[in-house]
């Protein structure tokens, strides 16, 4: 029997249920059934000249990583020795090759094994298992991806929405600011509040003077779904990509704003912002002027569901048809991969 079903006819569905959000075993479950099998951003294209080490979703995975470069060859192996466990490479840094700082073992930049100090006379040595794993990596728009074990390829999960989706600018992106925001909210609830914009004129006041709310649109593929905002002019104000299942592509004229909600725990999530410029001129101005303002609002409105789900009056909920066609979707996409 599946874990959660969600109707597929919206207007017949009831949300999922309030024991997903609440009980650890659903928020064990889903790091190996629905985060394992997704793929992860690791960084865009620009940040990688030579060894590139990552973490695979940390706190939640918590896979070392490592991105080489080699002319135009991009590789995502292990940066785990098959040694003795040590992290590899710590820090981003160009090399030839890779090698142990614990023991001294070699490897090529395409993980395979090279030497070893003081192995003569071992068996069956070296094996295939002397290897570093090999990861799948996709370029997406020059963001890098990667996965343990994907449901499908990162083109099923980037959706096939038919617009330019990058700022109309022949600069290029660059990374310019991380910064991260601590929840205090289960990690779908705040991918829920992202996926409609049905709290803006509720929640957002100032956003709402430059989104019209009447004009809203979403669209939902396979694994992921689109929204976009148009400003009183009619003219597109912002894109907002969703990739199941916690990565939000935040398109706006002076570039792209990526959250990647890491869950913490049934209670805590964190959220990573990247701010990706290509146009400063337009950092202030429009839908994507004020992210920190937008994001305390936020906050604030799953916070409070968070402590309301809790409720013993509370289980689920109903859908708006016309407002919340994002928010059903991630559902049923939950219901899936948790079955």
């Amino acid at each position: 029997m599946a874990a959660f079903e969600i109707d597929p006819d919206i207007r017949k569905a009831k949300t999922i249920p309030s024991e997903f959000y609440l009980e650890p075993r659903f928020f064990e479950l889903s790091k190996e059934r629905v985060f394992a099998r997704s793929w992860h951003l690791l960084c865009h294209e620009n940040e990688v000249d030579g060894l590139f080490p990552a973490t695979l979703l940390p706190g939640v995975l918590d896979e070392p990583v490592l991105l080489t470069r080699e002319g135009d060859d991009l590789r995502c192996i292990s940066n785990v020795c098959t040694h003795r466990g040590k992290v590899l490479v710590e820090e981003p840094c160009k090399a030839n090759l890779i090698r142990c700082g614990y023991h001294g073992r070699r490897f090529s930049l395409d993980g395979k094994f090279l030497s070893m100090p003081e192995f003569e006379g071992v068996e069956c040595f070296p094996s295939e298992t002397d290897d570093l794993k090999s990861l799948p990596v996709a370029n997406w728009n020059g963001f890098l991806f990667t996965s343990l074990d994907p449901a499908a390829d990162l083109a099923a999960f980037a959706g096939e929405a038919k617009l330019s989706l990058l700022p109309d600018s022949d600069l290029p992106l660059k990374l310019t600011a991380k910064r991260e925001y601590t929840v205090n909210a289960h990690w779908a609830l705040y991918c829920e509040n992202y996926l409609e914009g049905f709290h803006i004129p509720y929640v957002h006041k100032a956003l709402n003077e430059i989104v019209d709310y009447g004009t809203y649109t979403t669209d939902t593929f396979r694994f992921s779904s689109l929204q976009t905002g148009f400003d009183q002019q009619g003219r597109v104000a912002a894109n907002y990509l969703f990739i199941f299942p916690n990565l939000m592509f935040n398109f706006y004229d002076w570039g792209v704003s990526v959250n990647v909600v890491r869950p913490v725990s049934p209670c805590e999530t964190v959220v990573e912002f990247l701010t990706y410029v290509a146009d400063a001129s337009k950092l202030e101005l429009g839908a994507g002027g004020d992210l920190h303002g937008v994001e305390m609002e936020d906050e604030a409105v799953v916070e409070s569901v968070q402590r309301g789900i809790h409720s013993r009056f509370y289980s689920q909920g109903r859908y708006s048809p016309t407002r919340e066609q994002g928010t059903h979707h991630f559902h049923r996409l939950l219901a899936e991969f948790l079955d």
